[in-house]
């Protein structure tokens, strides 16, 4: 018994076709899997934002955007956070009690964060919606007192913030940074949006 003839011609236009099938597939099924990621507008609207801080440094400052507005992640140094109690005697709100931006439970603290290293903040002065500037440099320096230990100041009124996000008395803004919710999902990423992982 002889084998049968192979006909190469049909085994060519079905290696053919089902090559053509397979691309068409991924090429069908890429726009369908990206739709699971929020899209531009949706992230606008509020979806949460994932964010990688496993790069920041001490002393160092991420801005993001959430809901239209920049977020700020900033990794504080051990003197910046060693300098915060110090500074509750001349703060308008020191443990965060107004109600204009109600504070997270995990972020009534000293250091108004869920660990002390990373302030989440949101970077509008509550005055005017003005996003204030980074002074983290301590010392006199110009429109600052000279027992500055670093932190934020409006440039449009002179309201100064803290390295806790926290409003200097007499001064324009009447409450402290927004610290919008969030959760970490690992040492080096944040959920920005949501309290709980996702």
């Amino acid at each position: 018994m002889s084998d049968p003839q192979v006909d190469q011609g049909k085994r060519t236009w079905l290696i053919a076709t089902g090559c053509a099938g397979a691309v068409g597939g991924v090429a069908t099924a890429v726009p369908f899997v990206s739709t699971f990621a929020p899209s531009e507008r949706a992230k606008a609207a509020g979806a949460a934002v994932e964010v990688d801080i496993g790069g920041l440094a001490p002393g160092q400052k991420l801005t993001v955007e959430w809901r239209g507005k920049p977020v700020w992640i900033v990794r504080r140094t051990k003197e910046q956070l060693d300098a915060l109690k110090g500074n509750d005697p001349e703060l308008a709100d020191p443990q965060s009690d107004r109600k204009a931006f109600p504070i997270p439970e995990y972020a009534k603290n000293e250091w108004r964060s869920l660990k002390p290293e990373f302030l989440v903040v949101v970077g509008i002065c509550s005055h005017l919606g003005c996003s204030p500037s980074d002074k983290f440099q301590s010392g006199p320096q110009p429109s600052l007192p000279d027992n500055w230990h670093g932190g934020f100041l409006c440039p449009c009124h002179g309201s100064t913030f803290d390295m806790a996000g926290r409003v200097f008395k007499n001064k324009p803004a009447p409450d402290n940074l927004e610290v919008p919710p969030y959760a970490f999902l690992s040492d080096t990423r944040l959920l920005i949006g949501e309290d709980k992982k996702a």
